[in-house]
């Protein structure tokens, strides 16, 4: 009987410290994390290499391996006709490069989204940045 009394609260205990510690590492907001400008490079005729770096706020540390879409290029005031770009791992653990096709030279916003492992919410952010010919 105290056997079986003291096995019950060895597992109560080990759910416990497994709850409490997942629910620690668990769950950041999409708002925990940035994107920061890192350089924008132009990259022949109507074309811009964008170097991005993805952070989590918290700890001010850049977030590798995250799975960046929907990534569109739109050039100020001409909010309709946007621009494609595609989405490619940085040199830096936690950098991408974006690139984007960029018709002219002159203030351009990347809008994207990214998802990051271990988390349920979407990041989603507009990097404003100048593009060169």
């Amino acid at each position: 009987m105290l056997r079986n009394t003291l096995r019950g609260a060895a597992y109560a205990a080990a759910a416990t410290l497994v709850l409490t510690l997942s629910g620690q590492a668990a769950f950041a907001a999409a708002s925990d994390y940035r994107f920061d400008l890192v350089s924008a490079r132009p990259a022949g005729p109507g074309k811009t290499d964008v170097t991005l770096r993805l952070v989590y706020l918290p700890d001010a540390k850049p977030v590798p391996d995250a799975i960046i879409f929907q990534p569109l290029v739109v050039m100020a005031g001409m909010e309709s006709m946007p621009g494609n770009a595609t989405a490619h791992p940085g040199p830096e653990a936690g950098t991408y490069v974006l690139h984007a096709a960029t018709s002219m030279a002159g203030p351009w916003t990347l809008r994207l989204s990214a998802k990051v492992q271990g988390e349920t919410e979407t990041v989603r952010s507009a990097v404003a940045f100048e593009a060169g010919q």
